[in-house]
């Protein structure tokens, strides 16, 4: 099976380069294999990695 890479991101962690497919979609959420964060897609033309937000414990509130 093959993978269509679209492009590379710099991690903004680690700077560690993060392979985009072509069917990247906004608020992915994908792992840097240089550092495991977990990154979210919050751009898409151009694109842009942010670091995933913590999922949180709301409490009910």
């Amino acid at each position: 099976m093959t993978t269509n890479v679209a492009q590379a991101q710099a991690c903004p962690e680690c700077e560690e380069p993060v392979d985009l497919t072509d069917s990247a979609r906004l608020n992915e959420i994908l792992e840097c294999a240089g550092c495991r964060s977990e990154l979210e897609i919050v751009a898409l033309n151009p694109t842009v990695l942010a670091l995933a937000p913590e999922v949180e414990e709301d409490w009910g509130e």
